[in-house]
């Protein structure tokens, strides 16, 4: 398939949700590689509305690097099927899901895989002090980025802490904090590429140790030795079928000092920012990111 082949490709960034800037980054980037390439590519949403340049703009395909709300949730997925425009990443249902932080638990534990112990609670429900030990994790259920995201580590702190995420979304999850190494699995095209191990600089991987060059080391492929990397690519890539993700994916895993891996989140469209786990993950499989978008571009679909 040729660059012409694609016909002009709109690539949606920026948006409005709390993820715009890395939004914006990441389009970025992806135009400047889809360009390299030949590809014909005019960015849409870090002005003006999303929805009116693309009816505007007149697009064959659509990249969508939108993160958080109106990208993430199925709604511009949903719109873009309505307009029989190909877009790449996951559906609507799929995509709805791994927004809903409550909705996918449910889904993977149905699947039989293994989640931290968890409770949700809505919009002003009472939150009583939760029944493991501190710390524990505070998060809105649908916020990505670790945005609004708390570990707490005594009672003096938890109501601030659900206040926090309240602030992002009406529904909150409380979690059991699991000790163990933080990964990350990239799935492209129904296969798991390298494990990546994350070392953050403070307690957790949190917004700045995402995002600010430096705040985190990682490794890839991951020192978890071969059985536990098998072990988690499986547990990943079960995660992302049983959410019916298409195309591509970032699961979030710990592997607990108990030897299993804990699901924590899929990512349906993760960051491509320099500093970005998935083109990483890549890299080290062998896909330098100008290959990677064209690959993704390749397989857009309904």
């Amino acid at each position: 398939m040729s660059a012409e082949d694609f016909g002009r490709v709109g690539l949606l960034l920026g948006g409005e949700s709390s993820e715009r800037e890395i939004s914006i980054k990441s389009g970025r980037a992806v135009a400047a590689a889809l360009r390299n390439r030949g590809v014909e590519v005019v960015e849409i949403g870090e002005k003006g509305d999303i929805v009116a340049g693309v009816l505007s703009a007149g697009i064959d395909r659509a990249f969508i690097a939108l993160h958080g709300r109106f990208g993430e949730d199925g709604r511009i997925q949903a719109f873009l099927a309505t307009r029989r425009i190909p877009y790449t990443g996951s559906g609507v249902e799929a995509s709805r899901l791994a927004m809903d932080k409550a909705a996918s638990r449910r889904r993977f534990e149905s699947a039989g895989l293994r989640v931290p112990p968890w409770r949700e609670y809505g919009p002003e429900e009472p939150i009583p002090e939760p029944p493991w030990p501190w710390p524990v994790v505070v998060k809105p259920c649908c916020e990505g980025s670790s945005i609004g995201l708390s570990v707490v580590s005594s009672p003096g702190d938890f109501k601030k802490a659900c206040r926090l995420a309240r602030r992002h979304d009406e529904r909150i999850i409380l979690e059991e904090f699991i000790s163990g190494t933080e990964l990350t699995v990239a799935i492209l095209e129904d296969s798991a590429l390298p494990v990546v191990e994350i070392v953050p600089g403070s307690m957790y991987f949190d917004f700045e140790a995402k995002y600010v060059k430096g705040k985190s080391r990682f490794i890839v492929p991951a020192r978890i030795g071969e059985e536990a990397t098998r072990k988690v690519q499986a547990a990943a890539l079960a995660a992302h079928r049983a959410l019916g993700c298409r195309a591509y994916s970032r699961v979030d895993v710990i592997l607990g000092h108990d030897g299993i891996p804990y699901i924590l989140e899929i990512n349906t469209i993760p960051g491509f920012t320099e500093n970005s786990l998935y083109p990483m993950a890549a890299r080290a499989a062998g896909i330098d990111f100008e290959g990677l978008c064209l690959k993704l571009l390749r397989v857009a679909a309904l």
